[in-house]
């Protein structure tokens, strides 16, 4: 079972090789089907799909922690469902259980501008086949394309108070990832300090500055992204509904 194990001696990843590069090509081939099939996948028995997904988002974190476990790598200072994206992740398989409007809201900002920026730059060892790469790259391929799912073929759009709701989400949560980090010795959000490798928050200021620089960027992106996905011209009862 060398592709459960712990070494990364035969599945080394290199950022945008060929693996990289074809899951990316998957992830792209996902999104422009579910836009153009969104008026076919209405009517393929919706409910178990969304569960069946959930499902497997749930399998596959678990046995990634077990994963974890079994090759020793398990620390509550890094494994901990503390980081934005296990958070979002969390919050995918809600809203496929749940079909919650309020975190559609949230997850349609952290997805697209979180765990897209997770898949473009992974932080990854292990290659394919090797378990890790295909838990890092479905898991977080699914994050993305469950709030696009419900954009396009569950009639989801979001309103400008989702800005405001992701705000105060993250502002709620903040204070709760920061004293885990405390317990724990962690970095979870990269609340505690910058990461060691060359990143976005490096010219974002110093600590803790660049927390508040960071919140400000996301708020303007996540506006982008309002913009791009709001409901225009005459809504539909259902969607005023949800809005």
């Amino acid at each position: 079972m060398d592709w459960f194990g712990g070494s990364s001696e035969n599945y080394r990843f290199v950022m945008f090789s060929v693996s990289h590069i074809f899951v990316l090509v998957i992830l792209l081939l996902a999104v422009i089907a579910i836009y153009v099939f969104r008026e076919r996948l209405k009517g393929l028995g919706q409910r178990k799909m969304e569960v069946w997904a959930a499902g497997t988002l749930i399998v596959m974190e678990s046995l990634y922690h077990i994963w974890m476990y079994a090759n020793g790598f398990w620390r509550a200072v890094d494994s901990l469902p503390a980081g934005l994206c296990s958070i979002s992740l969390i919050l995918a398989v809600i809203l496929l259980l749940t079909g919650s409007k309020a975190v559609y809201d949230i997850l349609l900002y952290t997805a697209l501008l979180g765990a897209t920026q997770a898949l473009a730059t992974p932080y990854l060892f292990y290659d394919f086949p090797h378990f890790r790469f295909v838990h890092f790259f479905y898991t977080h391929m699914l994050i993305v394309l469950v709030p696009l799912y419900y954009t396009w073929v569950k009639g989801y759009r979001p309103a400008f108070s989702s800005v405001i709701r992701l705000v105060v989400f993250l502002n709620l949560i903040m204070p709760v990832v920061m004293l885990i980090n405390k317990l724990v010795g962690g970095n979870y959000m990269y609340l505690s300090h910058k990461p060691e490798t060359a990143s976005l928050l490096d010219v974002l200021g110093p600590y803790p500055w660049y927390i508040l620089s960071l919140e400000g960027l996301l708020v303007s992106l996540s506006l982008i992204v309002w913009l791009i996905f709001r409901e225009r011209g005459k809504a539909s009862g259902t969607s005023r509904q949800m809005n």
